[in-house]
């Protein structure tokens, strides 16, 4: 049989394969590019970029927990200027898409950072991150009203003409299918299910919190099985492309997803301990979807078998 067709259509975004890197986890790009082959793969995506650089959290701010990691890195980062002049060179010559992840305190810092990203050739869609806190709104995040994040969606949407991806929070619990509705009615191409998950650790000898802001965000294999249901649900009520992440570190994570409806998936934290996982999530993906006698990854979208007949 002929190798299966790998391509995701994301709006106006052809990826050539379902696989990208995850926000926060392969810095702005060219970090990982000696250790994995990053051409392979449909995409990366960089860490958050605020329109100011940002020091993030002190330290600790990082603890890896069963099955897991918590970060409280603060989205530390070089702000949105100094990574169009600096870093966005080391882009150009590298044969995959490139996806900024972006993050604002007010809606117009969103519409902002688009502008700024619209004017980029080299990047090829943006990633909202709504998880952060709405200072105009009493700091609530703006992933948990669909309201809100309607709005730092349209003001994105009007602001790009680049494919439009909105990460969504999981602490918005089941409202996170109106969320996902609200940000593809105002403009989203696409939504990535799902961010990381408020979490703490406790030193128990010393009584404090492992972590110098107490709580972080959780990541790795422990929240997998939240993001497929999350991912699940969705896809189940809203006519939008997926982009799964959540614990995926295998083919059979990645698999996993595009059953559950995701059209394409993100490797995170799993690139800290072994670099070189996603090509091999990519590499087994391939070699599933052979052995499915699968046409093409889309056909695996959504393909979960549920209720009495699948047993």
């Amino acid at each position: 049989m002929s190798r299966p067709d790998l391509r995701v259509k994301l709006g106006g975004l052809v990826l050539k394969n379902p696989v990208l890197t995850a926000s926060g986890c392969s810095g702005y790009g060219a970090e990982l590019a000696g250790l994995c082959d990053l051409g392979k793969l449909g995409g990366l995506c960089t860490k958050g970029l605020s329109r100011e650089p940002r020091a993030g959290n002190p330290p600790p701010r990082i603890r890896e927990t069963t099955a897991g990691m918590l970060n409280s890195i603060g989205l530390e980062n070089i702000g949105m200027e100094a990574f169009l002049s600096e870093k966005v060179p080391a882009l150009r010559g590298l044969e995959t898409a490139v996806i900024t992840n972006l993050f604002g305190t007010t809606v117009d810092e969103y519409a902002t950072l688009c502008e700024m990203a619209e004017d980029c050739e080299r990047i090829d869609a943006v990633e909202l991150n709504v998880s952060c806190p709405n200072v105009e709104e009493g700091g609530v995040e703006f992933g948990l009203d669909p309201v809100m994040a309607a709005k730092v969606t349209a003001a994105a949407r009007r602001a790009t003409k680049k494919t439009l991806l909105v990460k969504l929070s999981p602490n918005a619990g089941d409202a996170i299918v109106s969320v996902a509705r609200a940000v593809a009615d105002a403009g989203a191409d696409a939504v990535s299910v799902m961010n990381t998950i408020s979490g703490m650790d406790i030193d128990v000898a010393r009584r404090r919190p492992w972590l110098a802001r107490t709580t972080g965000g959780l990541s790795g294999p422990a929240i997998k099985p939240i993001a497929l249901r999350m991912v699940h649900l969705i896809h189940s009520e809203v006519a939008v492309p997926i982009v799964g992440i959540g614990g995926i570190r295998s083919w059979e994570d990645a698999a996993a997803f595009l059953l559950a409806g995701a059209s394409a998936v993100q490797v995170g934290s799993a690139c800290f301990s072994n670099p070189r996982a996603p090509e091999q999530v990519l590499d087994g993906l391939i070699d599933w979807l052979a052995g499915e006698n699968a046409r093409s990854a889309a056909q695996m979208v959504g393909a979960l078998r549920t209720g009495p007949e699948a047993w």
